[in-house]
């Protein structure tokens, strides 16, 4: 990422909170900057960029695209399945490694609908053929994605 890009996201002189939440099952904290929720971490895991985050800047992380079938199971949360990046619609021509973040697009979309883990290669992704490819983290629609502002 661009530094002046950073310097944008998260300002010097601009108060930036971390907001943590234990839940019953997992605990997370979200990065808010004027009012806007930017990154948020899942239990110990990496710091990853909310969706209005990837909306401005979507070059911050690799992109992968599902084809148009799979649009609607990925905005009721389901996992991106091989498949799903392989057919006609689908695209995994950038090298993204396991358990690496990636931008989950659709065919035919100009905004991501996603932030997701790669759960293989993407050279195994075309090679297997089945499976998870991408563990769906957060979407469209989601409880963050829903809050539009943060006080």
């Amino acid at each position: 990422m661009l530094e002046q890009e950073m310097d944008f996201i998260l300002p010097k002189k601009t108060p930036i909170f971390e907001l943590r939440w234990n839940g019953p099952t997992q605990r997370v904290s979200i990065i808010v900057a004027n009012k806007q929720a930017w990154f948020f971490c899942i239990e110990d895991g990496p710091y990853l960029p909310t969706l209005r985050t990837l909306h401005q800047y979507p070059n911050i992380l690799p992109k992968v695209q599902v084809d148009r079938g799979a649009i609607k199971f990925v905005l009721q949360s389901a996992h991106i399945m091989c498949r799903g990046l392989t057919s006609k619609g689908g695209n995994i021509d950038v090298p993204v490694e396991p358990e690496k973040a990636v931008a989950v697009f659709a065919e035919g979309k100009q905004h991501p609908l996603a932030v997701g883990i790669a759960k293989m290669s993407t050279e195994d992704m075309r090679k297997l053929n089945t499976g998870i490819g991408v563990e769906n983290i957060h979407h469209l629609g989601d409880g963050m994605y829903n809050i539009l502002e943060w006080e």
